[in-house]
C-alpha cells in the first residue's frame, strides 16, 4: 500500500508488485467497460469509479485484491460470491485464484442500474 495518497490509479498501482499491478489493471478494464460512463477517482486512497454516485472501489494487498461494491451488491450476489471472503460491503479475490471477470462485471452493471434509479 502506498505511503503517501497516489493521484490516480497509475501512481496506485505502480507500489505493487507486477502480478499484483497485472490483477489490479484487469478489474480496472472489467469495471470501466461494464461502466462505460464512470469517472474514476482516488477515494479513501485507492481507486474508486463514479456514476450518479459512488459505484465500486477496489484495491490491492499481498494476498489478495479487495473489491467494494456496497452492501446490496454483496447481498445480491452472495451465492456467486460464496467461494470468497467477503464481508458486509466486501469481498477478497486471492491472488492463487483467477479474477472471476464475468461476475465482477455484473456486479458492477447491478451497481450502475442501482446508481441510475437513485440518481
Amino acid at each position: 500500500m502506498p505511503n503517501q495518497t497516489p493521484k490516480d490509479f497509475a501512481s496506485y498501482a505502480a507500489h505493487f508488485p507486477k502480478p499484483v499491478q497485472q490483477r489490479l489493471k484487469q478489474m480496472r478494464a472489467t469495471v470501466k467497460k461494464a461502466a462505460p460512463g464512470a469517472t474514476e477517482k482516488i477515494s479513501y486512497g485507492i481507486p474508486a469509479f463514479f456514476l450518479n454516485g459512488m459505484l465500486v472501489w477496489l484495491a490491492g494487498f499481498k494476498n489478495h485484491i479487495g473489491f467494494y461494491p456496497r452492501v446490496d451488491a454483496i447481498s445480491a450476489f452472495k451465492k456467486d460470491l460464496s467461494p470468497y471472503k467477503s464481508a458486509k460491503g466486501s469481498v477478497q479475490f486471492p491472488h492463487d485464484r483467477p479474477l472471476p471477470l464475468a461476475l465482477i462485471a455484473r456486479i458492477v452493471r447491478f451497481r450502475v442500474a442501482q446508481n441510475l434509479k437513485h440518481g
